[in-house]
Formats: structure tokens, sequence, C-alpha cells
């Protein structure tokens, strides 16, 4: 049978794919349908169809899986950020572990890989400590702040996003209500008019610290001290600025932040080290599952307090402080010069001598520095954004030949690819644990640790030629006869 748009089947789910959605077959013919999982039986309306699968349109479950849970965002559907909200959570953590292997074998052809820990969350709510709100107008005209639609810029009104801090609706709130009574515009990207583009909120975890940034199309916030004296006095509130952003493109943020009050910084910590970080920093928004996810990086790493360290895309040092602890010399490379900054600083700040950092693309400052200088490694890490490792940055650490190599990945289809590079020579996986640092959603993290395939040990076999066939012997054993051998020699002299 062909099918055609909007076309309704029934459908029992039988996969999830690597976005979330639900996999199911109507005669044969693959549909991907949003907001199923495992074990639905549903009826569902066909939006696209192509050659051998089709999209289709959740419209009713008419048997739920056992693994189906009520979400508790009443925007769960609409909104594009919590693709898994539907499922249990520990079924969750079954789907990030089986995307990792997935992809590591599919990908990077290797076999047999066993994931020696899935790291979730004792709560997987209220985990993130940076929001990025876009700010419009609903067909009434009213401004408005929220998240985008899956795939849309239409914004989806929401003041309480159930992953964010509690904070974030009272700072909503008050951003909005001097926006509308001092008639201050939202940006309106068809027109390109308009002033601010979004709500920028930083929550220090640890120190209670808050920072308010507003993203605008311009270089001035009007009566900006009517917004402060609205942000001030909310307990934690450390830092107000605005960023300057008048680009028309999908890039939240751009290059210059003003600040209004108080600090342009706020500071948290993992675990002991305090980090110092800017509307414009990296840090990792899940700061529970940070220090466990660098926790496992420090332990992959396996230092001794004698090795030197690369950390590259080093972002402000934030698994750099983490390895000096207990390394010799830890150098790291970031390309966003006030990324290196904080960088410096926060090793000052925590009284970390022996990290350097490089401003710089890694593929870029690696090989130079071993090609020119002759630098050397013991272990590096690597920290890659999605896209994950430049080709010429694998070559050079192939050339470096460190002792070991610590991935940590955000995309676990880029890392299996980096994997098969590394693997082909040198290299081969030692253990690999997946992080839940995005609960509800479908991105996960991935820590590997990689060791050179060369023995570092020899054992020594004392060859009893008497022992040998005669006849075997003149006529020179061959390599599976000497194979059997040395595996008969150690079995019976480890018993």
């Amino acid at each position: 049978m062909e099918f055609k748009k909007n076309d309704m089947v029934t459908l029992y789910i039988e996969d999830m794919g690597h976005d979330g959605e639900g996999i199911g077959k109507a005669e044969g013919y693959t549909l991907f349908v949003k907001d199923t999982v495992i074990g639905d039986k549903v009826e569902a309306k066909i939006m696209k169809t192509k050659k051998n699968y089709g999209y289709a349109r959740l419209m009713k479950v008419l048997e739920p899986s056992k693994d189906r849970v009520e979400p508790r965002c009443p925007d769960a559907r609409a909104c594009g950020g919590c693709q898994l909200q539907f499922l249990s959570y520990e079924k969750q953590l079954e789907f990030k572990k089986n995307k990792v292997k997935g992809n590591l074998e599919r990908i990077g052809g290797f076999e047999n890989i066993c994931i020696e820990q899935v790291i979730g969350m004792e709560t997987p709510w209220r985990y993130r400590n940076k929001a990025q709100f876009p700010v419009g107008k609903n067909k009434d005209g009213e401004i408005i702040t929220g998240f985008y639609a899956g795939r849309t810029h239409s914004i989806i009104p929401n003041t309480d996003c159930l992953l964010g801090a509690e904070v974030n609706q009272k700072i909503l709130e008050a951003v909005l209500t001097y926006m509308k009574e001092n008639q201050v515009e939202p940006y309106e990207e068809t027109s390109g008019t308009g002033l601010v583009r979004h709500i920028l909120i930083r929550c220090g975890f640890k120190t209670g610290e808050l920072m308010v940034c507003l993203v605008i199309n311009g270089d001035a916030l009007p009566k900006a001290d009517r917004l402060v004296d609205r942000l001030k006095d909310i307990p934690g509130m450390t830092s107000v600025t605005f960023n300057i952003n008048k680009k028309k493109n999908n890039v939240i943020l751009g290059d210059k932040v003003v600040g209004l009050w108080g600090q342009n910084y706020i500071s948290d910590f993992i675990g002991e080290v305090e980090y110092r970080i800017s509307p414009l920093s990296f840090y990792q928004v899940n700061p529970v599952q940070t220090e466990k996810l660098y926790g496992k990086a420090l332990e992959y790493a396996g230092l001794t307090g004698q090795e030197t360290v690369w950390d590259l895309y080093c972002g402000i040092g934030t698994i750099s402080l983490f390895l000096a602890q207990k390394a010799k010399q830890v150098y790291g490379v970031e390309i966003v010069p006030a990324a290196i900054e904080d960088a410096k600083q926060n090793a000052e700040r925590n009284g970390i001598k022996n990290a350097e950092f490089y401003v710089g693309k890694a593929e870029d400052v690696l090989p130079r520095k071993y090609e020119e200088e002759g630098v050397s490694a013991d272990v590096i890490v690597v920290d890659p954004p999605r896209k994950g490792c430049d080709e010429a940055l694998l070559s050079t650490m192939l050339k470096m030949k460190p002792k070991r190599i610590v991935y940590v990945s955000c995309d676990s289809a880029t890392l299996a690819r980096d994997l098969k590079r590394l693997c082909a020579e040198e290299y081969g996986i030692e253990k690999v644990a997946v992080c839940d640092m995005f609960p509800q959603g479908v991105h996960v993290e991935t820590v590997v640790l990689l060791s050179q395939l060369k023995p570092d040990d020899t054992i020594e076999i004392d060859l009893d030629l008497d022992e040998l066939d005669a006849t075997s012997a003149e006529t020179k054993a061959t390599y599976e006869e000497i194979k059997e051998y040395v595996k008969e020699k150690i079995s019976a002299e480890s018993v």
C-alpha cells in the first residue's frame, strides 16, 4: 500500500530514533512519530512521506507503554527542548546508553563495546544553571518570552521551565514588566527591528549568585535604571548586564558585554575549584553532573603528579583546573580569548600555578607547538564541540603518542568517527562511561579512555624442544602452533 500525507494509521512503536522519536511500521512502511515511546500503540497522522520512510504526528495513544509517564510540563509536546519527557527516567538512561553503544559500533566499527557506567541523576529536574529565553510578541501583540517550538522560531510562552532554577520565573516576570511599562520593544526577526532579543540567566548553584544579561539589537538599553531597580533586590542577584548583537542571524550572543549593575560575572564551584563565569563563558549547564563527569575524566587520566597534560577545547579552564590538582603541568587551549582570560583568572583565584593557557584553535596550536617546540604529553584530554576533532589535531595526537587520551564528547556520532581514526593505529578503547547531563532531552555526554596498544609488560617462556613433536620441530613450527603452545604454557603456569 502507498501512503500519502494526512493518512491515518495505527502503529505499534518498536524502537526509538536518535532524536527520541518513536519508530513504528504500517504494512512494512517505517514511520517516525514524535512523543511516542517503545511499547506504545498509537493512532497517528502522516505528515510527510519519502520513498522508504515517513513522519507522522501522534493523534492518540491507544495503549500506553509500561514505560510511558505523564509529562510534568504542560508544554512538553509543543516545546522542542524535552524530547524524552514521556519516557520513564530509567528508560531514558537505557536509551542514551544504547545510543552511544550503537554509534560506537555502527560508525566506529567497534565490537562488543562495554559501557562500564551510566551516570544518572537522583532528581532529574531543576538542574540547569543557564537559560536563554527568546523574547517576542504573541498574536495579540503582547510581549512574551519562553522557548521555541521544535524546529521553529515560534515562541511557546513559558516563564517556568522545570529544567531551570525556580528563581528564573521571578526574573523573567520582572524583565517583561520593565519592557511593558517602558515601551521597550522585543526584536522582530523578519524585519530586524525591535530591541530585546533574548534574556540570559545564569545561576551559581553552590554560591547562589545570579546573573541577568539582556541581548539587545542596539547600543543602549533605555531607562536601564528601572530594570536594575526591579532586579537588584532579588536574593543572590550579582550581575546585571546587556550584550550587543545587531547581526541578523541565529547566533544568540554578540561579542560586547556592557555592565549595568554589580559585577560582569558570577562565581560557582565544581568540587573544590572556584570558577568565574561571564555572559560569554562556556560553562556546563548541569553542575551536579559536571562534577561527576569531570571526576570520571580525572579518574581515566590516571594522574600521579608526574604527568604533563594537554587539555584541548578547555573553555574557562573547567577540566584543566580539575586536572591540575593531580598533574605536574597542564596546558589548556581554547579559541575564545575571553574564555582564556577567565581560565587564567580562575587559576589565579584558586592558587593553581601549574596550569598555562593558550588562545587559538586546538588544531592550530597543538600541531605548531609540537612541530616547532617539540612539546610532549603524557595525557591528552579533549572536550570538543559537537563537530568533533579536526583531522590535523587527531594526526598530531597520534604523532605525540601520549600514554592515555581521555575523550569527553557531547556527540557520540562524531566521537565514534574520531575514535575510529585514533584506534586505527596507536590506541584501543579501554573504558567508556555515559553521563546524563541533559535529563528529559536526547543529548548525552560520554567519557572514553584510550590507551596505547603497545604492551608495557613481557612474559618469559622456557621453550622445551623435547615437548615438541620432532617432525614439527624439524619442519619449523607455524605461527598458530607457537601461539597455541604459548597459551598452553601460560595456562599451566597460572594454575
